[in-house]
C-alpha cells in the first residue's frame, strides 16, 4: 500500500489514444520529474490536466495530456495521475519504462481497484461489480452491474445487517447481567425482524438463478427426436451450418452450444442428442448428456416433427422425460408440409394436453415471421422468472454467503422457538452477521479471498 503503482490502462496494441495510470504517495513527485510543462504539475489542483511533453534520449517522446487527482477525490482515495500520450506500443511502454525507473513498481491485477476498496472508497461488492461492468455483454448484465456499482445489494444487506447488529449488541448486553434473569432484546420483536430479514435474502438468493444466467447466458436446451429438426433449427437460428444436418437418425451425439444476443439477453443454445432408445452405446452416452441438460436448463425447446408424430403422444412423452411444463416451449415442426386445418387439429389435440406453450413453425428456411415469434417467446419465457425486486444477484460468492446467512438465521428462528440461551442466539446472529459482511467487506474479509476476486481483473483496474 505504500507503493506508488503503475499500468497501462488501456488495451496493448496501436490505438488514437493510450492512458496509462499511477497511484501513490510519490505519483506526482515521480511524474513532475518527466513532464516539461509551462504550468508545474506539483502545483495543480485536484481534477485538473496539465497539458506537456515528456522527453526521451534528450528529444520530445509524445505530447501527453496528463490528468491529475489528489486525495481522497481519486478512484484509488490516493494521489492519482493518469497520461494520455499518443497510442502508438513503443510511446506508451517507454513512458512506462521511465515511470517504472523513477520509482513506481507495476501494478498487480486489480490493484487499483483493490486500493479503492481498502481505502473505502468502494465496498467489496461494488468492487466486484466493477469487474462485472467490464466484462458486460449485453444490455441487461449491464444493468444488474451498474446497479451493484451503484450500491443496490449494499444498500440492501447494511439495513438487514445493521439490524441484526442491534438486536445482537441487546442480547450480548444480557449476558452481561446474566445472574440478575433480565431481558434486554423483545424475543417477540426479533422473531418479526427475523421473518423480515428471511424474506429477503430469500428473494435475494432466488434471484440468483435469474442473475446467473444474464451474466453468462440463459441455458436453453432444444430437444425431441431424432430427425425431429433439432439441428435445424440451431442453424436457423445462428444464420450458420453449425450443426450437421443429416435425415440418417442418430447423428447428433454430443451436445453443440452457441451463444447469440437477442434484445440485450445472452441465450445459449444447447442442441443435443435425439431422445430414444438406443443399442449404440456412443449414441446412449449422447442421450444421457441431453437429460443432464434438461436438468440444468432454464428454457426447453420441444421440437417434433408435425408430419408423423403421434401429437397426442407428446404430453405422455414429456412425462417420461421428466420436462417441467412451465419451462417447455413445444415447436411443431415442418409444418410447411401439413394444411392449415391439420395445424389446427394439432393445436387442439395439443391445449387438451394441458400444453399451453407451442408454436407452430418451418424450421428449414425459417421464415422471418416464424423466428421473430420465436424470439419474442423466448424472452417471454425467460422473464417470466424476472424477480420483482430491483436487486439481482449474479455473483457465486454472494449467493454462497447469503445461503450460510440464511442457514444462521434459521437456526436463530429454531432457537428462540425452544428457548435457546442468549448466549448460543448471539453465537447464530454472528454467524449470519459474518456471512452478510463478507459480501460487502463490512468485516475482516481473508486476504486469500481478496486476492481471488482481484486476481480476476485485468491490470490497469
Amino acid at each position: 500500500m505504500n507503493d506508488t503503482i503503475v499500468a497501462l490502462a488501456t488495451p496493448q496494441g496501436a490505438g488514437a489514444i493510450s492512458i496509462i495510470r499511477l497511484s501513490g504517495a510519490d505519483s506526482i513527485a515521480i511524474i513532475s520529474k518527466l513532464l516539461k510543462s509551462k504550468n508545474k504539475i506539483e502545483e495543480a489542483n485536484g481534477n485538473s490536466i496539465i497539458y506537456g511533453t515528456i522527453w526521451y534520449q534528450n528529444q520530445i517522446l509524445d505530447e501527453v495530456l496528463v490528468s491529475v487527482f489528489k486525495n481522497p477525490k481519486s478512484y484509488t482515495g490516493e494521489d492519482a495521475i493518469e497520461i494520455s500520450c499518443h497510442g502508438s506500443p513503443y510511446i506508451s511502454q517507454t513512458i512506462l519504462r521511465l515511470l517504472l525507473e523513477n520509482g513506481a513498481r507495476l501494478a498487480q491485477h486489480g490493484e487499483f481497484t483493490q486500493r479503492a476498496f481498502l481505502n473505502g472508497k468502494l465496498d467489496l461488492s461494488q468492487a466486484e461489480a466493477v469487474a462485472d461492468l467490464i466484462a458486460s455483454q449485453t444490455a441487461a448484465s449491464h444493468q444488474i452491474a451498474i446497479g451493484q456499482l451503484r450500491g443496490g445489494i449494499s444498500n440492501e444487506l447494511n439495513f438487514l445487517r445493521q439490524k441484526l447488529i442491534d438486536f445482537t449488541a441487546l442480547i450480548e448486553l444480557e449476558l452481561d447481567f446474566g445472574e440478575e434473569d433480565v431481558e434486554f432484546a423483545d424475543r417477540k420483536a426479533l422473531f418479526e425482524l427475523l421473518d423480515i430479514i428471511n424474506e429477503h435474502t430469500s428473494q435475494l438468493i432466488q434471484s440468483f438463478k435469474y442473475g446467473n444466467a444474464i451474466k453468462n447466458g440463459v441455458p436453453i436446451a432444444i430437444i425431441g427426436k431424432p430427425n425431429a429438426g433439432k439441428s435445424t433449427l440451431l442453424n436457423e437460428i445462428l444464420n450458420e451450418n453449425r450443426a450437421l444436418v443429416s435425415n440418417i437418425e442418430g447423428t447428433t451425439r454430443d451436445t453443440i452450444e452457441e451463444v447469440i444476443n437477442i434484445d440485450g439477453i445472452l441465450f445459449r443454445f444447447i442442441d443435443t442428442a435425439g431422445l430414444r432408445k438406443t443399442d449404440d452405446f456412443v449414441e446412449h452416452l449422447g442421450i444421457q448428456k441431453t437429460i443432464e441438460k434438461i436438468e440444468s436448463a432454464q428454457i426447453i425447446l420441444y421440437i417434433y416433427d408435425a408430419t408423423n408424430q403421434e401429437v397426442e403422444q407428446i404430453s405422455t412423452e414429456m412425462k417420461n422425460w421428466n420436462l417441467d411444463l412451465d419451462k417447455t416451449i413445444v415447436i411443431a415442426n415442418k409444418i410447411e408440409l401439413i394444411s392449415e386445418a391439420e395445424q389446427k387439429v394439432q393445436m387442439e389435440q395439443m391445449k387438451k394436453q394441458g400444453i399451453e406453450q407451442v408454436l407452430m413453425l418451418q424450421a428449414h428456411e425459417m421464415p422471418l415471421e416464424h423466428k421473430s415469434n420465436l424470439m419474442k417467446a423466448l424472452i417471454i419465457a425467460f422473464n417470466q422468472n424476472k424477480p420483482q425486486s430491483d436487486v439481482i444477484i449474479s455473483n457465486t460468492r454472494h449467493y454462497e454467503a447469503l445461503t450460510e446467512a440464511q442457514k444462521a438465521i434459521f437456526e436463530v428462528k429454531n432457537g428462540l422457538a425452544i428457548g435457546l440461551s442468549g448466549d448460543l442466539l448471539s453465537y447464530h446472529l454472528k454467524d449470519a452477521l459474518k456471512n452478510i459482511g463478507t459480501i460487502t467487506g463490512a468485516i475482516d474479509v481473508d486476504k486469500d479471498i481478496l486476492g481471488t476476486i482481484f486476481g480476476k481483473f485485468c491490470i490497469g483496474k
